[in-house]
């Protein structure tokens, strides 16, 4: 019996010797505590059947991200431009057979929905990284210019769909690997500069009526308080009504006579902060941050570029998740329909975050002997 133990115990390091424990935990308890606030907000009634699905997506999450934290970097960097070439194809075929409430957003496989978009939270930044790992840095103007190049394609793609939010967010992931190059801060100014300019172009052009009201709504929401405002006003009730300590679990007046919309996926935040109150909502912001600054401790400490840029843009990345969905429940930002990582329903966002995790593993569990610069 003591040696199967010994045994078991030993095979138990060699399975889990890849992960970063401090990072899982916090993971593990933001999943928990998803789970509970999705049982709450669907209720009685739908509630295990929402955490038993999302707990089967976390499960699948876990996996992938086990599996990606034994790769090794070197492996890791020769493979970045085949994934990122493979995952542009499904970006063009949901523009083909996709479907979705505002354009073509998901792929429908039959046994379950794929949101393509969700893929180069990973792929993107693996790609750019690659590119910049053996170029000198700070990078050239012919450098940044390239690699706008590969941040522009995907995201050209995913505005397509429509889906502004989505692309913003993957864009982002490409410029914190520029930022976290080098980029001189005046590239960024000109970038703000030529969306400026280009904005009133896109009111008339290029955004959609929904899309639009969505910018108005935001900045006016009690215009239209039983129409468009309804969601960000219902939501800032629930938010403020939480208090200190909140209402209890499962005893959300908001979430549970149906004023919040969207309440078990973009609008889950409002739940946990009437139920839970500040001391919950500051608790998953603590976590937050826990796992954003893990991942940019991982980053300084690997021994490579590629490595140092890949675990810092999922990093920073992932901090732009929360900021953007915090900010849009509680009015801050306008309504993009972005998630809240691993608090959400949903199945690709959960599995592709925790597989980008899992590369960050991967940087802290295989460091280079002989980094490359």
């Amino acid at each position: 019996m003591r040696d199967f133990l010994r045994w078991l115990l030993d095979m138990g390091a060699r399975v889990s010797r890849t992960l970063d424990w401090p990072l899982l935990l916090a993971l593990a308890a933001l999943m928990a505590m998803g789970l509970a606030v999705l049982y709450s907000a669907g209720g009685a009634s739908s509630g295990p059947a929402l955490i038993k699905a999302q707990g089967a997506r976390f499960a699948v999450g876990l996996l992938a991200m086990w599996a990606l934290s034994r790769v090794s970097v070197i492996r890791l960097r020769a493979w970045s431009p085949s994934v990122y070439a493979l995952s542009l194809l499904p970006l063009i075929a949901v523009l083909l057979v996709g479907t979705g409430k505002h354009g073509r957003h998901w792929l429908d496989l039959g046994v379950f929905y794929l949101q393509p978009s969700e893929l180069l939270k990973i792929t993107l930044p693996m790609m750019v990284a690659w590119y910049l790992h053996k170029r000198p840095l700070p990078p050239r103007v012919d450098t940044v210019l390239v690699a706008a190049l590969l941040v522009a394609v995907p995201t050209g793609l995913i505005l397509l769909q429509p889906d502004f939010g989505t692309a913003m967010l993957i864009a982002a992931s490409g410029v914190f690997a520029l930022l976290l190059a080098g980029l001189p801060w005046w590239w960024v100014g000109v970038a703000i500069g030529g969306v400026a300019a280009v904005a009133p172009v896109a009111w008339i052009w290029l955004l959609r009526p929904y899309q639009k009201d969505r910018i108005l709504t935001f900045m006016e929401p009690e215009r239209d308080p039983l129409g468009t405002g309804w969601n960000i006003i219902q939501s800032k009730i629930a938010i403020g009504s939480g208090g200190l300590t909140g209402k209890g679990w499962g005893e959300g007046s908001q979430a549970h006579l149906n004023f919040i919309p969207e309440q078990t996926t973009d609008f889950i935040f409002a739940v946990l902060s009437e139920e839970f109150g500040w001391i919950g909502v500051a608790a998953v912001l603590a976590l937050y941050l826990f796992v954003v600054g893990r991942c940019l401790w991982i980053a300084v400490e690997a021994r490579d570029t590629y490595s140092r840029l890949l675990a810092g843009a999922l990093g920073l990345a992932f901090f732009v998740y929360v900021l953007v969905n915090g900010g849009m429940v509680s009015g801050l930002l306008p309504v993009v329909g972005v998630p809240m990582p691993l608090l959400s329903y949903g199945g690709t966002s959960a599995v592709s975050l925790l597989a980008g995790l899992g590369l960050v593993m991967a940087v802290r569990t295989h460091r280079p002997v002989h980094g490359i610069r």
